[in-house]
């Protein structure tokens, strides 16, 4: 009886839209002058991060904003881009989904939220090269062990990304841990669009 309602179950299961048994990931293109990066954003593992970039991209706020930093060289580093809390673009703060949580990790084509506090993330965020575990929470240590949070990653462009990493660096521009890999001529998101 056991059998025959699980093959029954697994045979109605079959023939459901794939959309209609998980919420599923959305895609979003940034088109950049550099070339175009496609994103699966993880609405479904990174709720809260992932409607706040949504956001961002349905109210047009990343259309014009820049990448602005690159940290690391080759296929290993990270680059970031948003909004530079530009006060006509940012939207308040969200809480913080730390890897702990969704389940997902900063490995290649990972894009997380740049936060200073837990809790304090707005409009930018990186896309990482390589994989940098070091970024994920790590509840057992000590201090701030939150990670940051990712919430989708590059399905497309991920040559675009290594393209931005390797632009020239200002040995000037930035402040703090940020001067030395503030890129010299920013690239430009022209457009963050949804597309199917």
């Amino acid at each position: 009886m056991i059998r025959a309602l699980a093959l029954l179950l697994s045979a109605f299961l079959s023939i459901m839209p794939v959309a209609a048994q998980t919420p599923g990931d959305v895609r979003v293109a940034l088109d950049t002058g550099a070339g175009r990066i496609v994103v699966a954003v993880h609405a479904d593992k990174a709720p809260v991060t992932a409607a706040n970039f949504l956001k961002y991209v349905d109210q047009k706020r990343f259309d014009g904003i820049v990448f602005y930093r690159g940290v690391g060289a080759a296929d290993y580093g990270f680059v970031q881009g948003g909004a530079q809390n530009d006060p006509k673009r940012i939207l308040p703060p969200i809480k913080h989904e730390p890897t702990s949580l969704t389940g997902l990790v900063h490995d290649d084509g990972a894009l997380s939220m740049a936060r200073y506090a837990p809790g304090s993330a707005t409009g930018d965020f990186f896309i990482v090269l390589g994989k940098m575990p070091g970024m994920d929470a790590h509840p057992e240590a000590a201090g701030d062990n939150q990670g940051f949070a990712v919430f989708a990653h590059v399905v497309e462009g991920l040559d675009v990304v290594k393209a931005i990493l390797s632009q020239p660096k200002s040995p000037t521009k930035g402040e703090g841990v940020m001067k030395g890999q503030i890129l010299e001529t920013p690239v430009k998101i022209i457009t963050a669009r949804r597309v199917p």
